[in-house]
Protein backbone atom coordinates (compact mmCIF):
# COMPACT_ATOMS: atom_id res chain seq x y z
CA UNK A 1 0.00 0.00 0.00
CA UNK A 2 1.26 3.76 -0.39
CA UNK A 3 2.68 5.64 2.34
CA UNK A 4 0.42 8.44 1.84
CA UNK A 5 -2.58 6.41 2.20
CA UNK A 6 -0.88 4.61 5.62
CA UNK A 7 -0.40 8.01 6.51
CA UNK A 8 -4.00 8.78 6.32
CA UNK A 9 -4.96 5.44 7.97
CA UNK A 10 -2.62 5.86 10.95
CA UNK A 11 -4.08 9.60 11.54
CA UNK A 12 -7.34 8.21 12.04
CA UNK A 13 -8.01 5.41 14.17
CA UNK A 14 -11.45 4.12 13.33
CA UNK A 15 -10.32 4.19 9.97
CA UNK A 16 -7.76 1.57 9.99
CA UNK A 17 -9.68 -0.24 12.64
CA UNK A 18 -12.37 -0.13 9.48
CA UNK A 19 -10.29 -1.23 7.29
CA UNK A 20 -8.86 -4.03 9.67
CA UNK A 21 -12.54 -5.45 10.07
CA UNK A 22 -13.02 -5.51 6.32
CA UNK A 23 -10.24 -6.40 4.76
CA UNK A 24 -11.60 -6.22 1.31
CA UNK A 25 -11.07 -2.41 1.54
CA UNK A 26 -7.14 -2.87 2.32
CA UNK A 27 -6.90 -4.72 -1.00
CA UNK A 28 -8.89 -2.04 -2.74
CA UNK A 29 -6.96 1.04 -1.12
CA UNK A 30 -3.80 -1.04 -2.64
CA UNK A 31 -5.17 -1.35 -6.11
CA UNK A 32 -6.26 2.35 -6.31
CA UNK A 33 -5.15 4.74 -3.20
CA UNK A 34 -8.01 7.09 -4.39
CA UNK A 35 -10.47 5.11 -2.81
CA UNK A 36 -9.69 6.58 0.30
CA UNK A 37 -12.73 8.87 0.26
CA UNK A 38 -15.26 5.91 -0.22
CA UNK A 39 -13.42 4.34 2.39
CA UNK A 40 -13.92 7.06 4.74
CA UNK A 41 -17.66 7.16 3.83
CA UNK A 42 -17.93 3.54 4.24
CA UNK A 43 -16.47 3.81 7.94
CA UNK A 44 -18.55 6.59 8.87
CA UNK A 45 -21.67 4.40 7.91
CA UNK A 46 -20.22 1.42 9.75
CA UNK A 47 -19.46 3.26 13.07
CA UNK A 48 -23.16 5.24 12.37
CA UNK A 49 -21.58 8.58 12.37
CA UNK A 50 -23.62 10.25 9.25
CA UNK A 51 -25.53 13.14 9.94
CA UNK A 52 -29.12 11.02 9.45
CA UNK A 53 -27.92 8.69 11.86
CA UNK A 54 -26.50 11.30 14.21
CA UNK A 55 -30.31 12.94 13.42
CA UNK A 56 -32.18 9.87 14.12
CA UNK A 57 -30.09 8.80 17.74
CA UNK A 58 -31.32 12.91 18.62
CA UNK A 59 -35.08 11.75 17.89
CA UNK A 60 -34.71 8.37 19.58
CA UNK A 61 -33.34 10.11 23.20
CA UNK A 62 -36.12 13.22 22.49
CA UNK A 63 -39.01 10.35 22.25
CA UNK A 64 -37.16 8.68 25.04
CA UNK A 65 -37.89 11.57 27.48
CA UNK A 66 -41.01 12.34 26.35
CA UNK A 67 -42.17 8.91 27.01
CA UNK A 68 -40.60 9.56 30.10
CA UNK A 69 -42.12 12.30 30.63
CA UNK A 70 -45.64 11.73 30.13
CA UNK A 71 -45.09 8.44 32.22
CA UNK A 72 -44.49 10.53 35.25
CA UNK A 73 -47.57 13.10 34.46
CA UNK A 74 -50.10 10.08 34.68
CA UNK A 75 -48.15 9.03 37.65
CA UNK A 76 -48.52 12.31 39.25
CA UNK A 77 -52.31 12.44 38.00
CA UNK A 78 -53.22 9.11 39.57
CA UNK A 79 -52.18 9.93 43.17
Amino acid sequence: MRQDVMEQLRSNKELIEFVRAQPHWYRKLSRDPRDIYSAQIAALHHYEKTIPHKVQKFSNSVQMASMMMHMFSSMNSQS
